[in-house]
């Protein structure tokens, strides 16, 4: 299997047309550009979010350009320390343009079927998926590029069950 980098990944955001929505199954992320901002959250001081703006000026621009970019975060609750942190700063997503959903993880249909080994997944105009892979302490290793049509219909089918039954940010609240 042949890995992508996140920023390789991220390059995918120039070329999608309409809707690029994002499935997150994980209850916590290392991502080492978070570390240090994770850990100033924690230890209830202040918190720089400069290593968001590269992010946060991507999707202003393609959202600007009339493109969706969404995502659904599917979580254990009670939440881990992760997760809580997520939601603090969930509201830099929205303001950037993205339209965020969560979905308790014991809310999710019984018969749904998690495609793509349960990884998460960027789905890019319905037509191409970026699956998440990662090491055994949850550090991110690349991204899997996958197009096989049954493969992308069945996220297809998840990705709209899941973004019905999932509870828009303003309306979640953290238990």
């Amino acid at each position: 299997m042949e890995l992508i980098s996140s920023a390789e990944r991220n390059q995918l955001f120039e070329s999608f047309e309409r809707d690029a929505f994002h499935l997150e199954l994980r209850d916590d992320y290392s991502v080492p550009d978070e570390d240090s901002p994770f850990t100033s959250w924690l230890r209830g001081e202040n918190v720089d979010y400069s290593y968001m703006a590269p992010w946060t000026r991507l999707i202003r621009r393609v959202t600007s350009e009339g493109r969706t970019v969404r995502r659904v975060r599917v979580v254990t609750e009670p939440p881990s320390p992760y997760i809580r942190w997520e939601h603090a700063t969930t509201h830099l997503n929205e303001e950037a343009g993205e339209d965020i959903r969560w979905l308790p993880r014991h809310l999710l249909p019984a018969d749904a079927a998690l495609p793509v080994g349960g990884n998460d997944w960027w789905l890019f105009d319905d037509r191409l998926l970026a699956v998440g892979h990662f090491d055994n302490d949850g550090r991110v290793l690349g991204s899997e590029l996958v197009d096989a049509p049954e493969t992308v219909a069945a996220c297809v089918r998840l990705r709209d069950r899941l973004w019905a039954a999932a509870v828009p940010h303003r309306d979640y609240h953290l238990s």
